[in-house]
């Protein structure tokens, strides 16, 4: 792999999002802005990957992720909250991937109103390969940064997912 050199400052294409911040904007606007900016351009990344490699959308990707963590299937329901989609969505999703012999839909024993979706083998081993390369672009993409600032970036994010997870005061009137 070639190594290209880091730049010291992002031009006016790569700015994006923080290009919207000014020195006296609140240290939080700026955080979230580049939060953002960052997230946006690793999915924007992986999803360019995902389609050149494997001809796969982020969204496939993240449906057979979700299979994958559930070996014994989901119900379609389920799916599509896990997911953050409609259930229309999911169900265009495991037609395809039906009639591409990666998941398999069956009625739920529990609920007869219901369909349980499930990972076949092919689908199992297509997804593994997928993975695979996902993490080692994941890790590729945060190889700027050295083992104890990715320690301290991860536990800095668990700590405002845990604030952000607070409840928040009722609004007043």
């Amino acid at each position: 792999m070639k190594k290209t050199a880091v730049p010291a400052t992002l031009d006016d294409h790569q700015i994006g999002l923080e290009a919207r911040v000014a020195d006296a904007d609140h240290q939080a606007l700026k955080v979230w802005l580049r939060l953002l900016a960052c997230s946006t351009q690793i999915e924007t990344e992986i999803r360019r990957r995902l389609r050149r490699e494997f001809g796969m959308t982020l969204a496939r990707f993240d449906y057979l992720a979700q299979l994958h963590r559930h070996p014994d299937g989901l119900r379609m329901s389920a799916l599509s909250r896990y997911l953050m989609v409609t259930g229309g969505n999911v169900t265009a999703l495991t037609d395809d991937l039906s009639a591409e012999g990666l998941v398999r839909r069956e009625t739920d024993a529990e609920d007869r109103r219901s369909f349980r979706v499930a990972l076949t083998p092919a689908g199992r081993r297509a997804f593994e390969r997928v993975a695979q390369a996902h993490e080692a672009w994941v890790v590729e993409l945060f190889a700027g940064l050295g083992a104890t600032d990715k320690h301290l970036l991860h536990e800095l994010l668990g700590r405002l997912r845990l604030h952000l997870a607070q409840p928040t005061p009722p609004e007043t009137a």
